[in-house]
């Protein structure tokens, strides 16, 4: 079966009204605050952001008509989402940033009818902001998940979780998090975890810090959060239990995919800053545009941009299809986020001095991009489950 590179009508034009408002709306907001906004100021920022983006009909393209989205499915977020990370500020405006983002996808997939209400419709509205609680502190789950060390015990009435959290983007001012924790195993088994939706008003649960990080500017920052005695009741459980990594799964593939679309945005951002430099600027008695280095960087991030965007769209069509794509989400997201990374370093050593200056944001951009080759996977783990799967399929088709 071929794959359909050229978007419906519908999907083209919001794509279009989504470049426009990014542009006119939210790139000033921006380029005003650096790319970064914290705290009350950020929250009101965000607010605002998110009612322009409902007045301009592209907010929450997303998730079903029902929570007030427009339902599309991967293909076509790749190509909407590619246009809201043309700003830093753009998935948050839209309500597609991580990870509140892959958190709706997860919740209404798998949810509960109740759940549903309580937790992803106010998410989907942009009322309340989530987080995933997952990753641990070493020896605990990070690129092994089945290091899971935190653990949730049945008591009277419910669970009682406990355990330490870090690296939980988003979690400071979350009004819930999406917690995994084991249910039965050990550190080391693969299975025996389940996901628990907690109340941020929950005594057990606290934000002990922002971890001090390279990029700043996904809303809420990277806290630690401790479990402590956090008492959940039975109807906390999302999805079943002890089938957490399997329900995981269904938000795993599709959040790395919609991290590359929105980093995608950021690189042809970053080219576009640095091609219009050098057209406007001459040296050595030319166009830095036409010397031929300059030239080599502006193909080679042409030539990042178009591969990255192609492998995206074979993933999320594998995921259209209903199929794992376990392979194919894996090699787009290791190649973008690497690909991402070169093309805004490139656009950078393009502007020179301007490149490393606050006057435009192609710094900030560096800040930010490189930490996507750590998570979400690290490149090197990519690589070697990737690996691992082409000797197994050799393997099966030589009968070994």
């Amino acid at each position: 079966m071929s794959i359909e590179l050229t978007p419906d009508p519908e999907v083209a034009d919001l794509a279009r009204r989504t470049a426009a408002f990014v542009r006119e709306v939210v790139i000033p907001v921006e380029e005003r605050y650096g790319g970064v906004v914290t705290g009350a100021a950020g929250t009101e920022i965000r607010a605002r952001l998110q009612d322009a983006a409902k007045e301009a009909g592209v907010f929450a393209p997303h998730v079903s008509a029902e929570y007030g989205g427009h339902g599309l499915d991967m293909r076509s977020r790749a190509v909407v989402f590619e246009e809201a990370g043309y700003s830093l500020f753009g998935p948050l405006a839209l309500n597609v940033a991580a990870p509140d983002e892959g958190n709706m996808h997860l919740l209404e997939r798998i949810a509960a009818p109740r759940q549903k209400e309580q937790y992803l419709r106010p998410l989907a509205s942009g009322e309340v902001r989530s987080c995933f609680a997952m990753t641990e502190p070493a020896p605990g789950a990070g690129s092994d998940p089945a290091a899971l060390a935190t653990r949730a015990r049945r008591v009277p009435g419910g669970w009682r979780i406990d355990g330490r959290k870090w690296f939980i983007t988003g979690a400071d001012g979350a009004a819930y998090a999406i917690c995994m924790a084991r249910t039965s195993g050990e550190p080391g088994d693969r299975g025996g975890a389940t996901m628990f939706l907690v109340d941020a008003d929950n005594p057990g649960m606290k934000v002990v810090r922002h971890i001090d990080t390279l990029d700043e500017s996904l809303f809420g920052g990277h806290c630690e959060v401790v479990f402590d005695n956090c008492v959940v009741p039975d109807d906390a459980v999302l999805g079943e239990v002890d089938q957490g990594f399997e329900g995981a799964q269904v938000r795993l593939g599709p959040a790395r995919m919609t991290h590359c679309m929105r980093w995608l945005g950021v690189a042809r951002r970053a080219q576009d800053i640095a091609v219009a430099n050098a057209v406007a600027r001459q040296v050595f008695g030319s166009r830095l545009a036409e010397l031929g280095m300059v030239q080599q960087m502006i193909a080679d991030n042409e030539i990042d941009i178009a591969a990255s965007r192609g492998l995206i769209l074979q993933a999320c069509w594998e995921l259209d299809q209903g199929r794992s794509a376990a392979q194919s989400t894996a090699i787009a997201k290791t190649f973008t986020s690497e690909a991402v990374w070169r093309v805004v370093d490139r656009s950078l050593q393009m502007c020179g001095a301007l490149g490393v200056s606050g006057d435009v944001l192609l710094g900030r951009f560096l800040r930010e991009v490189r930490p996507f080759r750590i998570y979400d996977g690290p490149s090197e783990t990519h690589r070697w489950a990737i690996a691992k799967r082409v000797v197994r399929r050799h393997d099966v088709e030589a009968g070994a």
